[in-house]
């Protein structure tokens, strides 16, 4: 027998042992599989079979939260579609807006609004949408979010503003954004340091720079 035909035989038999393990799963087991395959129609067969839509892998993530974390928009609306609870969090506080936000999938954030998105959730290092937003300097996300009545000077964990957070990593469009917006730029965070103090310090001198820019410059 040649190796060729011995490796054929082989895969057979794992296709064939995978299919048995599989067919063992339950619905909601088999969706959550298929979302983390980005498996669209392995998804739609799990939901026309039973699944829950709200069903949970070990971390508490449901196959929502998976599909914006892998930034797989498609997959993401035929959940929506399915009747997915838009508020559920993952173990480590992660909400399917929050996992839109930090992907930059603006269109997405802004449906995970209008389906009612709770904007003050936050997740166990005490981030919001907002601050992945401006950290990931997702200007579209931020004016999606700002829109939706987030407050621009709304302080975080370390008395830390969406403005502090943009600026700690350079982001000058989302930084752009939110000082249009009315961002005040002389809130100090715990540490008593400004917005432009925390980009001075982290190496952005052009961002520092933009914080001194007279608004109507912007």
């Amino acid at each position: 027998m040649t190796l060729a035909r011995i490796s054929a035989i082989v895969l057979a038999m794992l296709a064939i042992h995978v299919a048995a393990a599989e067919s063992d799963l339950t619905a909601s087991q088999r969706l959550l599989l298929a979302a983390r395959n980005g498996d669209a129609a392995g998804v739609r067969r799990a939901l026309e079979g039973g699944a829950s839509p709200d069903a949970r892998n070990r971390l508490g993530q449901t196959a929502l939260v998976m599909a914006l974390g892998h930034g797989d928009v498609p997959l993401a609306r035929t959940m929506l579609a399915a009747g997915t609870n838009v508020n559920t969090a993952a173990l480590d506080g992660i909400t399917p807006l929050m996992a839109a936000a930090y992907s930059g999938e603006a269109a997405m954030v802004e449906e995970l609004l209008v389906r009612g998105a709770d904007v003050t959730a936050t997740d166990r290092l005490g981030k919001t949408a907002m601050v992945y937003a401006a950290g990931q300097g997702h200007a579209a996300v931020v004016r999606a979010l700002l829109s939706h009545g987030v407050d621009v000077n709304a302080l975080y964990r370390n008395e830390l503003t969406a403005l502090m957070w943009a600026a700690g990593f350079g982001r000058d469009d989302a930084l752009r954004t939110l000082l249009e917006a009315g961002a005040r730029t002389d809130l100090r965070d715990n540490r008593g340091k400004t917005a432009a103090e925390i980009a001075r310090e982290a190496g952005y001198a052009r961002t520092a720079e933009l914080l001194a820019t007279p608004r109507q410059a912007y």
